[in-house]
């Protein structure tokens, strides 16, 4: 039964609950965690008991003090040997010295060590450790029989063994190490598997080394439910040559913190990376060609906050844990259900929101239906955000940069520069000017190219349900509830949206972004507003609601856009 959150018990009373000794429920305490998370409540007691488990749950969910506690109370009541008591093993070293500080945290009022032994790291300085005495030992599998090999490392007293990420594990082709390892520890130890999915591997696994496995599952909870990822998913469908171009559109408009973006191959992780850093983020790239050191650094100025964005493989990002990441970007749609599974898990942990964005070619829909229906949630598809969209965001940034000013104050030392402005100029052309310098200050440069839009097949459309259907097509609906046409060249006001001429273009230095500002800054629509914009080498076409067309027309005849005056008219219907 899930804790009550709304009772008075402390932190301390509530693990205390599940049999924890005081020790552990005071370091918990310090700690801060407030209450036990339902992988936690189900499986601490089995294990304490001394029972096999096999625990299905997802990244996040707080399965290292589910299996680290009983660990730590297991080993506080045994007798002391001079070999370890335990070991985990755990897919990689970014893992395991994740598993190796929470031990010794939750261990902080025991006589325990805990010992992270991984590759990448001087050998010799492991031995030394492991020939001093350790009683918890968190490996990865490689490392494990290098040490195993050269006898540094005793099993012949383990009494708990640990498979943390098993399925990660025998993706990274650790099958063969980990069989080798269950064989020479003791039988009667007891053993734990935690795994996001259970693939037959695992269940065969489970058959030969567990006994009478207590099974746990933990399904995705309703959102906001302690422990559940509470992760927002979206897809944009785009194709291939644009998904650059679309990712940073939505970075601008998404505005992230830390992002992690995965890529299939390393050359792709190299190309993107430069890629995004050439269009001004600050990124960094993580693949299994990178050393060690380098990737240690890569993860330091990731957590710094000198780096905003990852791009990595899925094998290069198993076992990351970064408390900053916001989103998590799939720049390619994974084949299986269960790496979709594994990404997104990266964010929406231990009750934290999180976004899990996708970018899927057109003919890549279908895996998107297959992983919508493994793992039984909607993936919602948004449309790329338009230049339009993408003016209005900065100009939303702007606007609440400026109201955050006159908030916080201390403006009268600017008091005499606006008195002297206002004495030439009338003082709402002075508040122009300020915000126009504020917003291109604090505005890097906009791609205006549109990103093609592509819409949904009817197959996929009536397969996605009819829910999704009437969202399509409310989104395609202006105010008076006329369908939208398609953008293309010859769109007209028939159908809700009608395109003004514009007797200026490319000669004239005009650009989407001037002919936003100029509507959006002096009507009541706003950026979003406007639809597809064209421009030519001497004239350009808007298109904007036909509500609004007199009106935007009546503006733009008595503006001028980028020093000229040009002609202004609806645009004529072909002739036939």
């Amino acid at each position: 039964m899930a804790a009550n959150t709304n009772d008075d018990r402390t932190t301390e009373s509530d693990f205390a609950s599940l049999g924890l000794i005081d020790e552990i429920t005071r370091s918990l305490g310090e700690l801060g965690y407030e209450e036990a998370t339902p992988i936690q409540r189900l499986t601490i007691a089995p294990l304490l008991d001394g029972r096999d488990l096999l625990g299905q749950a997802a990244t996040g969910t707080g399965k290292t003090a589910a299996f680290a506690l009983p660990m730590l109370q297991r080993l506080a009541s045994a007798e002391r040997r001079d070999s370890p008591f335990a070991l985990v093993l755990v897919p990689t070293r970014e893992l395991a010295m994740q598993v190796s500080e929470a031990v010794h945290r939750y261990g902080r009022y025991l006589d325990s060590s805990v010992l992270p032994v991984f590759g990448g790291q001087p050998i010799a300085r492991q031995i030394t450790a492991l020939r001093r005495g350790v009683d918890i030992v968190v490996a990865t599998p490689g490392r494990a029989i290098d040490h195993i090999n050269r006898k540094t490392l005793a099993l012949d007293a383990i009494a708990m063994l640990v498979l943390d990420e098993a399925d990660e594990m025998f993706d990274m082709g650790f099958a063969e190490d980990i069989e080798t390892i269950l064989d020479r520890t003791p039988s009667e130890r007891q053993t734990v598997l935690f795994s996001a999915t259970m693939p037959p591997r695992i269940e065969a696994v489970t058959r030969r080394h567990l006994s009478n496995p207590e099974r746990i599952t933990i399904t995705s909870a309703p959102e906001g439910a302690a422990g559940a990822p509470l992760v927002r998913q979206t897809a944009y469908i785009v194709h291939r040559a644009h998904k650059t171009a679309a990712l940073a559109r939505v970075l601008d408009i998404e505005a992230p913190g830390a992002t992690l973006v995965f890529c299939r191959t390393r050359i792709e992780v190299d190309e993107l990376t430069q890629t995004l850093n050439g269009r001004g983020y600050r990124a960094e790239a993580l693949h299994g060609g990178m050393n060690q050191d380098q990737r240690d650094r890569v993860m330091g100025r990731l957590r710094a906050g000198t780096a905003d964005l990852l791009v990595a493989t899925d094998v290069a990002a198993r076992g990351l844990d970064v408390d900053q990441l916001t989103h998590v970007v799939n720049f390619d749609v994974p084949s299986a259900p269960e790496s979709y599974v594994h990404r997104i898990g990266r964010v929406g942990r231990a009750g934290r929101e999180g976004t899990a964005v996708t970018f899927a070619e057109p003919r890549e829909q279908r895996l998107l239906k297959n992983i919508e229906r493994v793992t039984k949630q909607r993936i919602q598809l948004e449309k790329v955000p338009t230049v339009a969209d993408l003016h209005s965001k900065r100009l939303d940034i702007t606007r609440t940069s400026v109201r955050d000013a006159i908030i916080e104050g201390d403006l009268d030392r600017f008091r005499g520069l606006v008195d002297g402005l206002a004495d030439e100029f009338d003082l709402m052309e002075v508040a122009l000017a300020a915000a126009k310098v504020a917003h291109e200050a604090g505005s890097s440069e906009i791609d205006e190219q549109e990103i093609p839009t592509v819409e949904l097949r009817e197959s996929e459309r009536s397969e996605r349900g009819d829910k999704t259907k009437k969202k399509w097509k409310d989104k395609d609906k202006d105010k008076g509830g006329k369908d939208r046409p398609n953008r293309g060249k010859n769109a007209g006001a028939n159908n809700g949206t009608a395109r003004i001429f514009i007797g200026a273009g490319h000669d004239s230095g005009i650009r989407p972004k001037d002919l936003v500002g100029a509507i959006a800054n002096e009507t009541k629509l706003r950026g979003r507003d406007i639809g597809a914009i064209e421009i030519g080498d001497r004239h350009s076409l808007v298109e904007v609601p036909s509500h609004a067309v007199d009106d935007v027309i009546a503006v733009l005849r008595n503006s001028h856009i980028k020093g000229h005056k040009p002609t202004i008219r609806r645009e004529r219907s072909p002739s036939r």
